[in-house]
């Protein structure tokens, strides 16, 4: 039955059981952290021979026959750029290969907008006003880098499909404000979807009222599959841009650092020709070139795309068991009972639970008296403020399973007990 249908009385009856249900878990004086989506050692360990590929007795010399050890080939070795291509459907010459953090080229891209403008545009601090649309629930860090510049941040709701497509093309082709939106298109932070055909077509087919408007397609989990029979597909967007004669329209951000060793992978950006040459001009100020012996490193461990799904096998058979433990634990402990929902992803890092309105940093906050550390409640959304106070994001890759079955069984208590306060108080 669910909740809002129980009488009063029977409310409190129950409110006192899952109290001390709640007492019990608090005096067992855990400290389970599912704050971020860190991997667990033991996916780490999955790519510790990565290291004995390149040793002081290694060949250094790439395939064009580059001295990796030395300078040159700013924009990466042809065969990383070829590796990180494959690895989100595009081709080598719309690749860069960066060093190991995407959030840092994402970052280093606001900023080019910011303090120089693109291809020629007005840099965006001589503006009025600049504008980003955030699919929203989203990712927290996406959200920091443009509240740090200053940038207004609008929020646009996500469906199973992508973003509310009538919201941005309302936004974008309306209002020269807008200079940009952020995207994870395949397996969203933190819900999970996988945009659709029809939604890649519409971004690629805006017509922008900004010259510099950028689509910031940050494909963090297009190999982070969590099955092997079932793994969603998504168009390349560049592809798709280019067709519609819109080559210039979006930035595409990709990295290895939780394929591998987090924070020491590569990261890649991949954009049109003229985006790329434009790019460039500053990084040839800004650096004298990454970590060539790295990207190395990767492709004769890697080898190709083949060899990047079959080791992200290795990572799902760790990383699932603690998603479908999750689930169950939801299932059978809040199904049916009208106080919350929740997303069953395919892949990424995250589950998406949506609480009753007005009661994510309550359950957050009871999760963290019984030793059990989430997300902040409104991480999801520009400037940490979710209207509804309802969205939490569970990170169940760190822990190990039992640690995940103890934690969520806790979660569950903490969303019935503060569920049935909030509707109590309202009678």
């Amino acid at each position: 039955m669910q909740y809002s249908q129980m009488s009063t009385e029977e409310l409190q009856e129950l409110k006192k059981k899952i109290s001390e249900q709640y007492k019990e878990s608090k005096s067992k004086g855990l400290n389970l952290n599912m704050a971020r989506g860190k991997p667990a050692t033991a996916q780490l360990d999955v790519s510790m021979d990565m290291l004995d590929v390149v040793n002081s007795s290694s060949d250094m010399m790439a395939e064009d026959g580059t001295d990796c050890r030395n300078y040159g080939l700013l924009d990466g070795l042809p065969e990383a750029k070829k590796l990180m291509a494959d690895m989100i459907d595009t081709t080598p010459e719309h690749v860069i290969v960066y060093g190991n953090s995407s959030l840092s080229v994402m970052y280093d891209q606001i900023s080019r907008g910011y303090s120089q403008g693109y291809l020629g545009n007005p840099a965006w601090c001589k503006l009025d006003k600049v504008k980003f649309l955030c699919p929203v629930p989203g990712y927290d860090r996406h959200f920091a880098i443009t509240e740090i510049f200053g940038i207004e941040m609008i929020n646009i709701p996500m469906t199973q499909d992508g973003p509310d497509m009538d919201l941005v093309e309302q936004y974008v082709q309306n209002d020269a404000c807008v200079k940009g939106i952020w995207c994870v298109p395949k397996y969203s932070n933190p819900q999970g979807y996988t945009y659709s055909d029809e939604t890649v077509k519409r971004f690629a087919n805006l017509k922008p009222a900004a010259k510099d408007f950028r689509i910031f397609w940050d494909n963090a989990y297009a190999i982070h599959h969590l099955y092997e029979d079932r793994q969603d597909k998504i168009l390349d967007i560049l592809s798709e841009c280019e067709k519609a004669g819109n080559a210039d329209i979006v930035f595409e951000f990709a990295s290895t650092s939780k394929v591998c060793f987090a924070g020491g992978g590569i990261a890649a950006l991949a954009a049109s020709k003229n985006n790329l040459e434009d790019i460039k001009k500053n990084l040839t100020v800004q650096t004298i070139g990454y970590d060539k012996i790295n990207q190395l490193r990767h492709v004769r461990y890697f080898k190709d795309l083949n060899g990047l799904n079959a080791h992200m096998m290795k990572q799902a058979a760790l990383i699932r068991p603690k998603f479908e433990a999750t689930i169950k634990v939801l299932e059978e402990e809040l199904s049916g009972l009208g106080i919350g929902s929740w997303d069953t992803p395919r892949g990424g890092y995250f589950i998406s639970f949506d609480a009753m309105e007005g009661c994510a940093k309550a359950i957050v906050a009871k999760c963290k008296e019984a030793g059990v550390i989430l997300t902040n409640a409104g991480a999801t959304f520009p400037y940490g403020k979710d209207v509804k106070d309802s969205n939490i994001r569970i990170a169940p890759s760190f822990p190990s399973i039992e640690e995940m079955l103890e934690a969520a069984k806790i979660f569950a208590i903490c969303v019935k007990l503060v569920s049935i306060e909030k509707i109590l108080e309202t009678r």
